[in-house]
């Protein structure tokens, strides 16, 4: 039985290991894993059904004040166009989530979900952040259990990483004071885990994080997954700092690099050894290092995403369809497959 990748060897990885071998070391483990050489992908929509939030986070260009001009919450009826546009392209989900609005208690948001499961019954919601569950709890005033078991039973399917950004209270505490704790986070997921439904893991790297943060993130999420088994995947992204308050205040200038990202991606694989899926991030990379990731521990190229607008709030908007996804895991000599929310195979592209 192979030793399992402690801390400290992670974090000297992390400092002293060249691209190259780590990259040659989370490619082995990955084909380990996924030995028929598939590299999936999913159509699906990000649909931000509010940008009003309170919580002010410093590396936020998207988010506006509840009272702010600019600020919105989508009717069911806009939502519900932008599901009919991605059904007539053959998507299959909605990622779901939106700002922390200061007003909408747990009712409108069961109702959200009821109209979107009768009315779109093909369409998978992969939806709301440990942020959001979290503040519907309290202004609910119920646990975050009951807030999921009540989503739940009205259609949510699964729910996103969203919100953990680095799981380390030294970081949290600059970018996003006003948001939930690492154990929050936490616990939200392991509420939901318990109560059978699946998540993602997430990280935001490049913000005020240190190697010893990012070590101590991914610790966090393989205890949990190693508790619950509740992840489906794990993406990792770098900070986009356009337009943030962490650039103008010159906390931040300047976006990681791709060798960055790739060396943080490739030790994820190699770390999150109880972890089936490790998505690629070309929303915030570009196609092109997105699809290098799959040579450095991704077997997933994530979402063609039909629509994104957090990401390019910050000044960063890169686009791709379901044929440039098959197009780019072909040039790598992998075979395309799209899927499901839960990674099931719907269809080869052989």
């Amino acid at each position: 039985m192979k030793t399992r990748l402690n801390d400290e060897k992670a974090l000297k990885l992390l400092k002293e290991a060249n691209l190259k071998d780590l990259g040659r070391m989370a490619l082995e483990k990955k084909r380990e894993l996924h030995p028929k050489n598939i590299v999936t992908f999913i159509v699906d929509r990000n649909i931000n059904y509010t940008n009003a939030c309170w919580v002010d986070c410093k590396f936020c260009a998207f988010y506006r004040h509840p009272k702010d001009k600019e600020a919105y919450i989508l009717s069911f009826e806009e939502i519900g166009k932008k599901i009919e546009e991605l059904l007539d392209i053959g998507g299959t989900q909605i990622l779901f989530q939106g700002g922390v609005h200061p007003k909408l208690k747990i009712q409108w948001y069961e109702d959200l979900v009821d109209w979107i499961h009768k009315k779109y019954p093909t369409i998978t919601i992969h939806g709301f952040s440990a942020v959001e569950i979290d503040y519907i709890s309290k202004i609910s005033k119920i646990s975050h259990k009951e807030v999921l078991e009540r989503l739940h039973k009205k259609g949510l399917f699964s729910m996103p990483g969203a919100g953990a950004e680095v799981l380390s209270e030294r970081v949290r505490k600059v970018i996003a004071p006003k948001k939930l704790t690492s154990d929050e986070w936490i616990n939200v997921h392991r509420a939901a885990h318990q109560i059978g439904m699946k998540t993602t893991a997430t990280m935001m790297f490049g913000s005020v994080d240190k190697d010893e943060d990012i070590i101590e993130h991914l610790r966090r999420v393989r205890e949990l997954q190693d508790e619950t088994g509740g992840f489906r995947a794990f993406i990792v992204w770098s900070f986009q700092p356009n337009q943030t308050e962490l650039q103008k205040q010159g906390i931040v200038r300047f976006r990681a690099s791709p060798n960055r990202y790739l060396k943080i991606l490739a030790l994820s694989r190699l770390y999150l050894d109880n972890f089936q899926n490790i998505q690629s991030s070309w929303v915030t990379q570009g196609s092109y290092i997105g699809q290098l990731a799959l040579l450095f521990g991704a077997n997933d190229l994530g979402s063609t995403m039909m629509e994104e607008n957090v990401v390019s709030a910050a000044g960063v908007s890169n686009k791709m369809n379901q044929e440039e996804m098959v197009k780019l895991i072909k040039d790598i000599g992998a075979i395309p497959a799209k899927r499901d929310t839960a990674y099931n195979i719907l269809k080869t592209y052989k």
